[in-house]
């Protein structure tokens, strides 16, 4: 009974077109009355905690750093160097697209800034080359999601904080399932480009390439000064971000001159609005979080899933097909706030690793980003790629078919992220 007010609630809210927030305020709201445990003093509580942690102050600066890495010029350096290096390759505006998106992901963390930027810079690039407009959005779309698998990554620390699991040790295990992804992607462009009589671009001169690395130097050392800082403990993951956004505020309005002082409030607002969506969600979801684990769900939940119990694997895909189905409806954060609470005790009593669960999670609500008909970064790239829903979705089937590839062979081998993981963080 518990379980279909709980689901009955938060779906019923969805279905009028109350914004996901308030949706699980609602939710909150008819569990209490159900457990006959309401009170309003708790409920705002609960809100107040939710949104009332450390480590959820990286948010704001990725969001920062990302705006400003947009505005100031980064994202089209490391584009122009991705170019220099691979533009000369058949398809190789596809290939650029997706060594820019895993270089920009390990700047911003962001699929909907990534596959914004990406758009704007490419895709016009891409259909005067000559390659075909909703194969190529498709590829940029299924290329942002890389943004939150590779650190740093807003879904990591999301999760980590919903979830009581290491940032840090998920930025790091993040790192090569990333890289996996956008080799499927370069194998599927590969396989897809090899139909187009498209004629590419000279190749670049060495010293080009050189002048083109010159340039994009400054932007490429924010993921190595992140990365390196994490990983010999100099800071943490919010202190990360710290740096990312003063580093690139610096080399926006210092070094590339591209930032003026008169468009860092346009900055400060874009990434404040976007910040607030996020945290008014966080704080939203603590309060079903709390009445999720007074309402002893999870053991519920466990008990449905018994039978997959005593398989991990098997119990995985269960997870994972879920999460699919959850992700053709929902955005990335609310989903990760709403069955993270229920789906923790649940991976744990199975004796999985929090953080391989995570990384999988994670990539797994990433593609959900693609999947329509919510999709919410389909909708970025037809907005600003000025083309129908239905073409981009038409473009990104064989791309995230190949994500998904790539997550279920990391649920069926382990070591595809557990290995490096290791080597990494030792």
């Amino acid at each position: 009974m518990t379980v279909a007010i709980f689901l009955g609630a938060l779906l019923g809210a969805m279905a009028l077109g109350i914004p996901i927030a308030y949706a699980l305020l609602a939710c909150g709201v008819a569990l209490m009355v159900h457990l006959d445990l309401f009170d309003a003093q708790i409920l705002a509580q609960n809100v107040i905690n939710g949104a009332d942690s450390f480590p959820l102050l990286a948010v704001p600066f990725f969001m920062l750093a990302g705006e400003i890495m947009n505005v100031g010029g980064l994202s089209q350096r490391i584009v122009n160097f991705a170019l220099a290096l691979v533009g000369h390759i058949k398809g190789g505006l596809g290939y650029v697209a997706i060594l820019a998106a895993i270089l920009l992901s390990a700047l911003s963390g962001s699929a909907v800034a990534d596959a914004a930027a990406l758009t704007a810079l490419l895709l016009p690039m891409m259909v005067k080359a000559g390659h075909d407009k909703a194969r190529s959005g498709g590829l940029i779309a299924a290329s942002g999601v890389i943004g939150p698998v590779i650190p740093p990554s807003i879904g990591f620390v999301v999760f980590g904080v919903a979830a009581n699991v290491s940032i840090s040790k998920l930025f790091l295990a993040g790192i090569f399932p990333g890289i996996l992804i956008g080799a499927a992607l370069w194998l599927t462009w590969m396989i897809l480009v090899r139909k187009e009589q498209i004629v590419p671009p000279p190749r670049k001169t060495t010293a080009e390439i050189l002048g083109a690395l010159r340039e994009a130097a400054w932007a490429l050392m924010l993921p190595v000064i992140i990365l390196v800082g994490l990983r010999m403990g100099v800071f943490t993951p919010t202190e990360a971000a710290v740096v990312a956004a003063v580093y690139a505020l610096f080399v926006a309005g210092v070094v590339y001159r591209e930032l003026h002082w008169r468009q860092l409030y346009a900055v400060f607002v874009t990434a404040a609005k976007t910040t607030a969506v996020i945290m008014f969600l966080v704080a939203a979801a603590m309060v079903s979080a709390w009445l999720i684990t007074v309402a002893d769900l999870p053991s519920k939940v466990i008990s449905l899933l018994e039978p997959f119990m005593g398989n991990p694997t098997l119990l995985l895909i269960a997870i994972m097909v879920l999460c699919m189905l959850v992700g053709t409806a929902m955005d990335m954060t609310p989903t990760i706030l709403i069955l993270t609470p229920v789906l923790m005790p649940v991976v744990k009593a199975a004796g999985i690793d929090p953080v391989y669960f995570g990384v999988l999670f994670i990539i797994n609500n990433s593609i959900g980003l693609i999947t329509p008909p919510v999709g919410t970064v389909l909708n970025v790239v037809a907005g600003v790629g000025r083309m129908k829903m239905d073409e981009v979705t038409k473009g990104v089937l064989p791309f995230m078919l190949a994500e998904f590839i790539v997550l279920f062979l990391m649920v069926l081998f382990p070591v595809l992220v557990t290995g490096p993981a290791k080597w990494f963080t030792n």
